[in-house]
């Protein structure tokens, strides 16, 4: 299962990447149109979520430590907190539909979040990777249970 684990938090990773090149192919897309951040849209809402929550699931089933469970699924949170900023950016426009100085600091937002986000799931792929490195031989396993001292 912890194999499990990397490859999905690899595909996942994949995905983030995919998701800068299809926001730069909606950015540079002339003429300018509706259409031109549909795989940016469709990655951000449908694809990136699943794949987090599969990656939540892989960490439950590898018994991983709660910290990267809960590192695991925070991207989730960044994903719902770019939507409401793409909203927000979307909504500050002026009477005419022209964008605004507010609603293109509101814009910046949502690539600084997408990065945060990148950077949480590297973490999660790091810990996913270690976690699914064998023990060193002559390794002794210690468990320590949560509120004992070490």
């Amino acid at each position: 299962m912890r194999k499990a684990l990397v490859i999905v938090t690899t595909v996942l990773l994949v995905a983030f990447v995919l998701q800068f090149a299809f926001a730069a192919v909606g950015a540079f897309t002339k003429p300018a149109s509706e259409g031109a951040y549909a795989l940016h849209s469709v990655t951000g809402m449908a694809v990136i979520p699943v794949l987090i929550l599969l990656t939540a699931l892989f960490a439950v089933l590898a018994k991983a430590p709660g910290r990267l469970i809960g590192l695991a699924i925070l991207p989730l949170g960044l994903v719902v907190l770019q939507a409401l900023i793409a909203m927000l950016a979307n909504a500050s426009t002026d009477a005419a539909g022209a964008s605004t100085p507010v609603g293109l600091t509101i814009a910046g937002l949502h690539a600084l979040n997408g990065i945060i986000a990148v950077h949480v799931v590297v973490s999660v792929h790091q810990a996913a990777r270690k976690l699914a490195r064998p023990a060193p031989a002559g390794a002794t396993q210690v468990t320590v249970r949560e509120g004992e001292p070490a």
